[in-house]
């Protein structure tokens, strides 16, 4: 199980975010604590006003309002409402929230069971209830404690190195209704926005697009466009879409462009080392072999965990490539990369054959015939005429020369192999002097 805890400013709002998941027949307001009567009998006018009833008592607190989550595994779907409200009223004992009022909402917009938690942090006696490190402390031990007396899947015990195959939105099911629509984005959405790296929508569509989802601003001169607005859709394996577009900020995690961008420019650092290893998988799959033609360059990141999302136009040449790392959970466009990783050097990459040819060693003339020597002394001519041209300079005339001239010395003997010299008696002095 996984507790997310949220506070706010409206209580207003976040019932309302939840009766609205009611309306549209995605969720269900299952049970409530500290109500005088029972969940089924009342109004939603008469669940906000019991809350604000209780925030009058204390107007100093801002943040008043507390909206709760817990987050079941998606193989704990025999979780009946009974169950579920039994968790509730332990968790929100646990953490101290026990004798406030609150209500409990399951969802069903998501790939996995889950519930909502609304509540105050304003007491019966005025008094608010401190939150500080709530989540590190009270949440935790009571969502281990929770796991062990229920029989739930431990959070701590899972696999961190299993890597949740996402599925591409069945199309054939989301084009007859916006709930199931929006139900499939979110999935999707919940999934990616927070764990890949983009900095670009374009980067963020290459990796909804493989899940049949996109991300549209409309056309610049569009009314949507000018006032920042950004809509959600399904799209069929043509990229063609497919029922209604859904508002970005009708979606809980708010995946607007505002928000959005603040994640690209976080983005932009936190991906730095990832796109080495993009880079350095690409040149081995062209290290490796003498010729590797782009159907294989695909099929060869792909194995290492890398999608090749290609952009074509109407006729059907290629102008981008966006690298997706699923790995790293990194997506960047080839540009990003250098200019060897974009589309046009890509496929010249790929049509022509790498050159695995190693350099010929120069010999010394000591070991050339003359006819090698001869050949030599016109290409040091020739060498010396383009020196020449290449700068007027004398100095950097000489000091090019002195890099690229070999000197070769034939009576040479290293120190070594040096015998030790006598010394020499000077004439007219003997040793009695």
């Amino acid at each position: 199980m996984v507790a997310v805890i949220n506070t706010g400013r409206s209580v207003r709002s976040i019932l309302q975010y939840n009766e609205n998941k009611v309306s549209l027949g995605i969720a269900q307001c299952i049970g409530e604590g500290n109500y005088p009567i029972d969940v089924d009998l009342m109004t939603v006018d008469f669940k906000l006003k019991l809350l604000l009833k209780q925030l009058e008592l204390n107007q100093n607190v801002t943040r008043n309002s507390v909206h709760i989550s817990l987050n079941f595994d998606p193989v704990e779907t025999f979780l009946s409402k009974e169950k579920l409200m039994e968790i509730a009223s332990v968790y929100m004992t646990k953490i101290g929230f026990g004798l406030q009022p609150y209500l409990v909402y399951q969802h069903h917009d998501a790939g996995h069971p889950h519930i909502h938690i609304v509540s105050i942090k304003v007491q019966a006696d005025g008094k608010r209830i401190d939150m500080q490190n709530i989540g590190r402390n009270e949440s935790e031990t009571a969502r281990k404690e929770i796991e062990k007396a229920f029989g739930l899947v431990q959070a701590d015990g899972r696999n961190k190195t299993q890597k949740t195959e996402l599925k591409a939105v069945n199309t054939s099911k989301v084009q007859y209704g916006r709930a199931e629509t929006k139900k499939a984005i979110t999935g999707i959405l919940n999934a990616v926005v927070p764990a890949y790296k983009f900095t670009t929508i374009g980067e963020l569509n290459a990796i909804l697009n493989l899940y049949n989802v996109s991300a549209e601003r409309g056309k610049e001169d569009s009314k949507m466009f000018l006032n920042r607005g950004l809509v959600y859709r399904i799209i069929d394996k043509d990229k063609k879409p497919i029922g209604l577009p859904i508002k970005a900020s009708s979606f809980y995690s708010k995946p607007t462009l505002q928000n959005l961008e603040k994640k690209f420019a976080v983005n932009k650092t936190a991906r730095a080392l990832d796109l080495k290893r993009i880079r350095n998988e690409i040149n081995l799959a062209f290290l490796n072999s003498k010729r590797t033609s782009f159907s294989q360059l695909e099929t060869i990141l792909q194995k290492k965990g890398i999608t090749m999302v290609c952009r074509k136009n109407e006729q059907g040449l290629l102008f981008g490539i966006t690298y997706v790392d699923h790995l790293t959970k990194c997506a960047c466009n080839g540009s990003v990369l250098g200019k060897e990783y974009a589309a046009k050097a890509i496929q010249e990459r790929c049509e022509k054959p790498h050159s695995n040819k190693k350099e010929s060693i120069i010999k010394p003339d000591l070991f050339k015939s003359k006819e090698e020597i001869l050949q030599n002394k016109a290409n040091d001519d020739t060498n010396d005429k383009l020196l020449n041209n290449l700068s007027s300079d004398n100095g950097l005339k000489e000091l090019i020369e002195s890099i690229l001239k070999y000197e070769y010395i034939g009576n040479y003997m290293p120190g070594q192999l040096k015998g030790k010299r006598k010394k020499r008696k000077r004439k007219a002095q003997s040793d009695n002097q």
